[in-house]
């Protein structure tokens, strides 16, 4: 199966562990390498017309880029969508961690593989308002949102915590019959001549 459609979540490495009060990342899941990231072979489930959409660490841009390229894709933009976070109950801002200003927004950027999607709804708009879920969890309205985007294409959503209806997902907390085994990479060294 091929899909036209990526959505993917990487459990990054964090730069700031967050260690007090267990805040971090690495304390609420399994985290990855970007070297361990950028072996997963998502090349292969990518069809020659592609469309990533994956969520980025604010302080990590170079390696998002350099993960985007490594899958395959070229990168469009670092903004396809940015989440502005507030809390459901209050409605007030989240206030997260941050480096100088506290962070309530994540970002997602769009990554292509071959020739751009046809956009079908030019009313979508970058900022998304939605409340803030559990750690890391992510609201649905940017599933509905790529597809409106894009269409009803076939689709995969990488690093899901659940199925949801009309997505494949794959995830180390959803049951899925999609297997991502990592690449390995053996650097040949040529032989001198005698």
């Amino acid at each position: 199966m091929k899909y036209q459609i990526i959505y993917a979540d990487p459990p990054w490495t964090y730069r700031d562990s967050a260690n007090s009060g267990k805040r971090g990342a690495k304390h609420k899941y399994p985290v990855m390498k970007l070297e361990d990231l950028k072996r997963l072979p998502v090349w292969e489930l990518a069809d020659e017309q592609c469309l990533l959409a994956m969520w980025h660490v604010p302080t990590m841009p170079m390696e998002a880029k350099e993960l985007c390229e490594a899958w395959g894709f070229r990168l469009m933009t670092m903004k396809g969508f940015t989440w502005h976070k507030y809390h459901a109950k209050s409605g007030k801002d989240c206030m997260g961690m941050g480096h100088l200003t506290r962070g309530n927004s994540e970002d997602m950027l769009f990554g292509v593989k071959g020739k751009l999607l046809e956009r079908l709804d030019a009313r979508i708009i970058q900022s998304v308002s939605a409340p803030r879920g559990e750690h890391s969890e992510k609201p649905a309205v940017f599933r509905e949102l790529l597809t409106q985007m894009v269409g009803d294409l076939p689709r995969i959503e990488l690093f899901a915590r659940k199925g949801v209806p009309g997505w494949d997902a794959w995830g180390n907390e959803c049951d899925s019959d999609i297997e991502l085994i990592p690449a390995t990479f053996v650097k040949r060294t040529k032989e001198k001549a005698a």
